[in-house]
């Protein structure tokens, strides 16, 4: 808050001191006329993407025999191993 408070009284001060008027009321503001602008070069490491194996869980149906008969629907589950995307930082 100290801080905002001290940059604004800094630039009203500057912006006062760099101001004037003309005969007839107009403000004058006196600023820089040559900006040059520079750029530089910098090197943005990307993350890479890789996958590693993952083990989980996928629903299997089969089918049970209930009585000499009638075969009962079996929902079940077993281990398989998929690929998951893993990113690696630098």
């Amino acid at each position: 808050m100290q801080r905002s408070i001290g940059m604004l009284a800094a630039t009203a001060i500057v912006a006062v001191a760099a101001c004037s008027r003309t005969e007839n009321g107009d403000v004058v503001v006196k600023r820089p006329s040559d900006i040059s602008v520079q750029t530089t070069q910098d090197t943005l490491h990307m993350p890479a993407l890789t996958t590693h194996p993952d083990t989980v869980n996928t629903p299997v149906i089969g089918t049970k025999t209930e009585t000499l008969i009638v075969k009962k629907p079996v929902i079940g589950s077993k281990k398989t191993t998929v690929q998951v995307p893993q990113v690696k930082r630098p």
